[in-house]
């Protein structure tokens, strides 16, 4: 797991058009058919939800930043009317807003309020049934859509219930940032948070920092409150990133015994390219805000599938040989060539993927070498078994869980079949069960299908690692249909091979003596991955953020 410094933006910025309003007006529908475009009294553009229109609650409506629009602005249902546009002299006025929303059908005699983000945080009046807010800045903003969404129903129906709660939040709410850097500090990746730069060790820790100093404004509440805690990844964090940082805020609320209500959004910020998160703090009166209920504990029932599966694989009597030393010795040369070859993958990944592949198939053969040490290999299958246990836990990444699943399905297949091809073979089918990709889509399976299918039908593992090889090759110029790889321009990847050979050491380096050279030779010939232009800003970035997350773990 990593995270990317320097934002992944597979088209430029000029074709994309994003700051043009008009182009809003045509994508948001896409997304929301019950948007409909509606023109103001003074030809203004906005995006009227008419689903909402027999709505009882105070009605919504936010203007937000061309070209840098959240997913609260893209996913929120709760937002009557959009406005796609808020720089220039023409803007439309609240009550210019209202007006078109009332002739939209979307509105009749419920109030009003209008959101933006701004510098300055204001409450303005306009009437009794049509209130202004500005928040500083998109975070808040966010923050603020998420109240009025999730406030309690007496407060939403009422216009003055909801202008108190936003006079609240504009006096109380506090704010703490996060942005990942490519200096260090300490020798560590630096994090250059609100109280400034700090190390990076562990999200907890980034987390905890940035909480607290939003929470030192919050020391003393003498009412009864619930904390609305909102937080914002910024320029696109990966989504097991997210669930760790809310994961991490939510621990350390409820070590405090702070009740809360916890919401997210996304923000785009193009004039600093970095990636971070940024958090939200305002303590509520209960009467307008309820606290979420905690989660149920999870209990795990793999544990017990696992044991279940490793029983019944200790009673069977596999109808192949399996000799100690040899399937050690396998394992370990093929073990050891991954980890050698993690810069290697590391710097492909760094190409066409998030820049963790290497950390992640190296952290995979540390664990397999050190889980192989007291075991006996004779007992393969069973072996097998517990140990795709411990890889559940300790590996990451999509690929990870595919490896699991390949392993659990060879597991029970090598304690059945006569050969070790027809076990490869059958865990193969199994695989592609959970998975679309196939030859051809530019993923792992371009190596391990040909490997597989050669050595069954022939028997021959020197032409299988052949044909594996030249399915590595046969990517260099293939555009990729699945994966990360999937999401960037062709260019970008143009003459890279995939990074999917080590994903094939599990059966290929375990039953051929793979070394170093062979791996390298495989994957790293002069003419591939370095014929995709590469300067060292990117590169560095990658680096350091693959270190970043790490620490979780």
């Amino acid at each position: 797991m990593a995270v990317v410094v320097d934002q992944t933006i597979p088209f430029s910025l000029p074709s994309l058009d994003l700051h043009n309003s008009q182009r809003w007006n045509q994508l948001l529908p896409l997304i929301r058919p019950s948007l409909k475009v509606v023109r103001t009294a003074k030809d203004h553009a906005l995006l009227v939800d008419v689903a909402l229109a027999k709505s009882i609650f105070v009605h919504i409506a936010a203007v937000g930043t061309t070209g840098a629009f959240s997913s609260k602005l893209l996913d929120d249902r709760n937002v009557t009317a959009i406005v796609t546009g808020q720089t220039g002299a023409g803007l439309p006025t609240p009550s210019d807003i209202r007006d078109a929303m009332r002739s939209a059908g979307a509105v009749k005699d419920q109030a009003v309020v209008v959101a933006r983000a701004g510098k300055k945080r204001r409450v303005e009046m306009h009437g009794k049934d049509l209130v202004e807010v500005e928040a500083g800045g998109e975070l808040e903003l966010d923050h603020i859509l998420h109240l009025l969404a999730n406030a309690t129903e007496s407060c939403r129906k009422s216009i003055q219930d909801v202008t108190e709660l936003l006079k609240l939040f504009m006096e109380n709410a506090s704010t703490a940032h996060s942005k990942f850097h490519v200096e260090k500090a300490g020798g560590k990746p630096a994090v250059l948070q609100s109280e400034g730069t700090a190390g990076f060790e562990k999200a907890k820790h980034a987390v905890e920092r940035d909480l607290k100093h939003a929470m030192k404004a919050h020391s003393a509440q003498e009412s009864e409150v619930t904390y609305s805690v909102h937080y914002s990844d910024v320029n696109g964090l990966s989504r097991l990133e997210n669930y760790i940082i809310a994961g991490e805020i939510a621990q350390y609320l409820e070590s405090q015994s702070i009740p809360y209500r916890l919401s997210h959004s996304t923000i785009v910020d193009h004039s600093d390219a970095a990636r971070g998160f940024s958090i939200s703090i305002c303590p509520i009166p209960t009467r307008y805000l309820a606290a979420q209920p905690k989660p149920h504990q999870h209990e795990p029932t793999s544990t017990q599938d696992d044991t279940a599966l490793q029983q019944t694989l200790s009673q069977s009597k596999p109808r192949i040989t399996f000799h100690d030393a040899e399937i050690r010795q396998r394992i370990k040369s093929g073990c050891a060539a991954v980890i050698s070859a993690e810069p290697t993958i590391t710097e492909y990944d760094t190409i066409v993927g998030d820049g963790d592949c290497g950390y992640t198939l190296r952290d995979g053969a540390k664990q397999v070498l050190a889980f192989i040490q007291t075991r006996d290999l004779t007992h393969l299958p069973e072996t097998l078994a517990q140990l795709v246990g411990e890889l559940e836990v300790n590996m990451g990444g999509t690929s990870g869980a595919l490896y699991c699943i390949y392993l659990t399905a060879l597991a029970s297949a090598l304690a059945t079949e006569t050969t070790v091809a027809a076990a490869l073979k059958e865990a193969l089918g199994q695989l592609m069960k959970y998975t679309r990709a196939r030859l051809g889509d530019r993923t792992m399976m371009d190596a391990l299908i040909p490997f597989v299918d050669t050595l069954s039908r022939t028997g021959d593992v020197g032409q299988a690692v052949r044909e594996m090889r030249e399915g590595v090759e046969g990517t260099k110029t293939m555009e990729a249909s699945l994966g990360r790889s999937a999401y960037l321009d062709e260019s970008a990847t143009r003459g890279c091979r995939i990074r999917g050979l080590m994903g094939c050491w599990f059966c290929c380096g375990g039953w051929r003596r793979f070394d170093r050279k062979i791996l390298l030779n495989a994957i790293a010939k002069p003419g591939g991955y370095r014929q995709v232009p590469l300067n060292a800003s990117p590169m560095s970035f990658s680096r350091i953020a693959s270190h970043f997350w790490y620490g979780v773990y």
